[in-house]
């Protein structure tokens, strides 16, 4: 029970309404409000943006000093240290594993990267040029009528296998959503390679000629996974939550959160910063102070697009990463002069010392460099946010498995209804 209350007077009540108050381990306080239906009242938050939907222990976010833990681990001492795969245990399970822990682990998740061959058939029912957003929610989607054997989500074991199994075959499947696009045999996962030298193989690799995964892309990819593989209770992770909620097969939640990762205002960012870094074009100082000054006029379109964040409001933890990544990844192609790399560093300058973004904390955020990255390794921007739905895999996976092994009830957001009282039908 809580020891304290809030208390809520309504005018027009004869009464005073008390709420319990709840304390997490670190973060804000929440007032469980779930006793004002009983009143004949609900609470109104357009976006949730003030409303906890959930309890969890997997992420935490302090966007007030630019903080990002996974099960109290910083992502910068994670990014430094771990890599993807472990970091899938620890989301999934929530404890670091031991090296036995660890190497099982990641040998079954090398051992389901194949897919069921019937598969190609889906593919098969895209044009060519179909986005690979679209076939990734598609393939997503239909692997339950694969995979149906695991299905059961109030049985442990069985969450765990659908859990393994997507987040071993969603590089296999992304690859081949690109391969797919341009008209490329698909290529099989290689069980001696890791889990980002694994796909940059199956992306870039073909039958007819050997392919050899440079070590500097691999462990770039690798940062990219870790850096995009949970952020607390965003769209997409609300959508798989919200879907699964109902009782859903992870497969079909794990579409969903790929739906909504789809919009541009989620997961389409660092594809937008490289349209805006092509937009300005001419990294000399003249030209680039030009378009500083468009982003501060209320009046002109133009947006600086990979600053800021909704929710930190300090330097983005992960952008720090993912700029010395950037630096190691153009360095070895022989691109440390790369015009898009100078324009990116001199807007990143000003907006640490110009006081209108100073007062409005417009950080540089992950997405700011992680498009450079992508194109530099040759990456298409079509599969920008492909590549991002593969990484927050184990996120949502996680999040949706926690929510299934404790006590849930289906979601049921309320409304403020605006529309017509009731009225009868006209009869003449």
């Amino acid at each position: 029970m809580a020891d304290r209350k809030a208390q809520l007077t309504v005018e027009g009540l004869d009464k005073t309404i008390e709420f319990p108050v709840y304390s997490g381990t670190v973060g804000p306080d929440v007032i469980d409000v779930r006793g004002l239906t009983s009143e004949g009242l609900f609470t109104y938050d357009p976006g949730f943006v003030a409303t906890a939907s959930c309890e969890s222990s997997i992420t935490y976010i302090d966007g007030a000093a630019g903080v990002l833990l996974h099960r109290g681990y910083p992502i910068g001492q994670l990014a430094e240290h771990s890599n993807y795969v472990e970091l899938c245990y620890l989301l999934l399970f929530g404890e670091l594993p031991s090296k036995a822990q660890y190497d099982d682990f990641a040998a079954t998740v090398r051992n389901h990267t194949m897919v069921h061959e019937q598969l190609v058939n889906f593919f098969k029912g895209f044009r060519r040029d179909a986005h690979p957003m679209a076939i990734l929610c598609g393939v997503v989607g239909g692997l339950a009528a694969f995979y149906h054997d695991n299905l059961d989500i109030t049985k442990e074991e069985e969450r765990r296998v659908s859990a393994i199994r997507l987040i071993a075959k969603m590089p296999t499947l992304a690859a081949m959503c690109h391969k797919y696009n341009i008209g490329q045999p698909f290529n099989y996962p290689r069980n001696d390679l890791d889990y980002a030298e694994n796909f940059l193989y199956m992306m870039f690799g073909n039958p007819c000629e050997s392919y050899e995964v440079n070590p500097v892309f691999a462990k770039a990819m690798d940062r990219i996974f870790m850096l995009h593989a949970d952020h607390e209770q965003n769209a997409s992770t609300s959508t798989v939550r919200l879907a699964g909620s109902t009782g859903a097969n992870p497969f079909a939640c794990i579409s969903a959160g790929i739906a909504a990762l789809w919009g541009p205002a989620h997961g389409g960012a660092n594809e937008a910063v490289l349209n805006m870094l092509d937009e300005i074009g001419d990294d000399s100082e003249e030209n680039i102070q030009r378009f500083i000054d468009r982003a501060k006029d209320k009046d002109d379109p133009f947006k600086l697009m990979g600053f800021g964040h909704r929710v930190y409001r300090n330097f983005d933890p992960r952008a720090k990463v993912m700029k010395e990544t950037c630096d190691e990844v153009l360095g070895e192609l022989g691109k440390a002069d790369d015009v898009q790399l100078k324009i990116a560093k001199r807007l990143e300058q000003i907006a640490l010392e110009d006081d209108y973004f100073i007062e409005r904390k417009l950080y540089p955020n992950v997405d700011f460099y992680s498009g450079i990255i992508l194109k530099a390794i040759g990456i298409p921007t079509n599969m920008f946010t492909v590549i991002f739905a593969m990484a927050r895999t184990i996120g949502w996976t996680s999040h949706w498995n926690e929510m299934i092994s404790g006590s849930y009830r289906i979601s049921r957001p309320r409304q403020l209804y605006i529309g017509h009282s009731q009225r009868d039908y006209p009869t003449k």
